[in-house]
């Protein structure tokens, strides 16, 4: 009957959802989590003590996930950065999540970037204002195919290069990370509560830089493979 379907005044926006390695199956996308300065010598390149202090997040939308290669370079900046960070899905969540047992959560992981307004990043930082407006912005996270934990275990460690044009821009390993994967959830679990299709994007190394029209960026990442994104 026409009143067991729910009406809506406008039409609801497509869901998000993200293609897994290996399957046909979809990812579907909740929240996006990031944590910011979380590898310590990015967080001296950004003017910070690298210092294991509280971790601190903030959030991108889920329809800035893209999956077809292309970053569109946005409006409103001059100074566009990258940063090639590994993400982390979720399977399932809840509230205060003990750190042994979080990884229980994680449905698997995946390459991202982090692209960032610099430059408007820069002037809200200057004023106290929220980031938002310098981090999640159309198509300002290209991410690739999700690779289940059960295939490829939790990687804790492994190197993490991003490249521009071939030349190597950015070059660490997982496990310089200050947070690890499963204090991160354990941590965000205490503030929110996490839930199936969750992401978390686990910070970026040193190496940060600008990016223009016609770069093409490669990152990849030990045990997940290589992710090719072009600025259009």
């Amino acid at each position: 009957m026409p009143g067991d379907q729910p009406q809506y005044v406008i039409a609801p926006p497509p869901a998000v959802a993200l293609p897994v390695a290996g399957s046909d199956a979809l990812f579907p996308v909740r929240r996006v989590y990031c944590i910011g300065r979380n590898y310590a010598a990015h967080a001296v390149e950004m003017g910070h003590d690298p210092d294991r202090e509280d971790p601190f997040f903030f959030q991108k939308n889920p329809d800035n996930l893209t999956t077809d290669g292309r970053f569109p370079y946005p409006p409103m900046t001059r100074d566009v950065h990258h940063e090639a960070e590994l993400a982390v899905m979720l399977k399932s969540g809840g509230r205060d999540i003990a750190v042994a047992e979080a990884l229980e959560h994680v449905f698997g992981y995946a390459l991202a970037l982090d692209m960032t307004r610099r430059d408007l990043q820069a002037a809200q930082k200057a004023l106290g204002r929220p980031w938002e407006i310098g981090k999640a912005f159309e198509g300002s996270a290209p991410v690739g195919p999700i690779h289940p934990a059960r295939a490829i275990g939790h990687p804790d460690r492994g190197r993490i290069t991003l490249r521009v044009n071939g030349a190597l821009r950015q070059d660490g390993d997982l496990n310089q990370m200050i947070w690890k994967v499963p204090e991160m959830i354990a941590h965000l679990s205490r503030y929110y509560a996490l839930a199936a299709g969750d992401v978390i994007l686990s910070g970026t190394p040193a190496g940060v830089g600008p990016v223009v029209p016609g770069d093409v960026m490669e990152i990849a990442v030990e045990g997940l493979g290589a992710m090719t994104v072009t600025v259009v």
